[in-house]
């Protein structure tokens, strides 16, 4: 399970500020559509250039224009970009073109889609292999979140990858990773903390107790002993308690 830290400021200084003061705790960045609006490719590049060990995401929301949009991206370094899923099949697989010819990765975003069974077998058969359940800030603010959503999706999906997005904390993150997300995607509760990097370390290590808890869990089972029940793991002091499923997946 992954750390993706979104990043939706405007200012690339401050970006690549809050970046550096998170990096050890993140396993992806992205650059926000605000900060793509504001400051076009150069943030993909100065966030490649400043963390080139950190796969850069292109958080783009294609929905015209499929492959000269995403092949921006991927030349300017992003390993992944998003598209709408709500965007043509022709787009999409215009996207996923310029994916193939640049060995990256587009990301279906899956934010106002009515009908997120249908949109998933629709979205894996057209040859998508990465998806995002996304509760955008407009519907936040409305009291709305991507939770069951993201049972929805992960009760559909076949193959391809779930990522989370959507108001997502330190303090809120248990049921998520109740839900097995592949990715977890935060970015306000990080970049807007008055201290980021110690949100970003209980964010982290919220997951690392989830892993191992399915490293130990695999080993009980390939030893004879596994354990049906479900347990509660106590992360270290200050961080949330996270219930967690015997065999649940990193």
């Amino acid at each position: 399970m992954k750390l993706q830290l979104a990043l939706d400021e405007t200012s690339l200084t401050r970006a690549l500020e809050l970046a550096g003061e998170v990096a050890d705790y993140v396993d992806l960045i992205e650059i926000g559509t605000p900060l793509i609006m504001a400051q076009g490719m150069a943030a993909v590049r100065a966030m490649r250039q400043r963390f080139p060990a950190k796969p850069v995401l292109a958080d783009l929301k294609i929905i015209d224009g499929g492959y000269d949009e995403a092949a921006l991206a991927f030349e300017a370094g992003a390993r992944y970009v998003t598209a709408c899923a709500l965007a043509d099949q022709t787009t999409l697989r215009q996207s996923l073109r310029a994916a193939q010819d640049h060995s990256g990765v587009v990301v279906a975003d899956l934010l106002s889609v009515p009908d997120l069974p249908r949109a998933v077998a629709s979205l894996e058969s057209l040859g998508l292999t990465a998806l995002a359940v996304h509760t955008g800030v407009d519907q936040q603010a409305s009291g709305h979140g991507p939770l069951e959503d993201l049972h929805l999706v992960k009760a559909g999906v076949r193959s391809a990858s779930v990522a989370v997005a959507g108001g997502i904390s330190a303090a809120s993150i248990g049921p998520y990773l109740e839900a097995d997300p592949d990715v977890v995607i935060v970015g306000a509760a990080i970049t807007r903390s008055a201290d980021p990097a110690t949100e970003a370390k209980a964010i982290r290590a919220a997951l690392d107790a989830v892993a191992a808890f399915a490293a130990g869990s695999a080993g009980g089972t390939a030893n004879g002993q596994a354990d049906h029940s479900t347990q509660r793991t106590s992360p270290a002091a200050g961080q949330p308690n996270v219930r967690l499923r015997p065999g649940t997946s990193q």
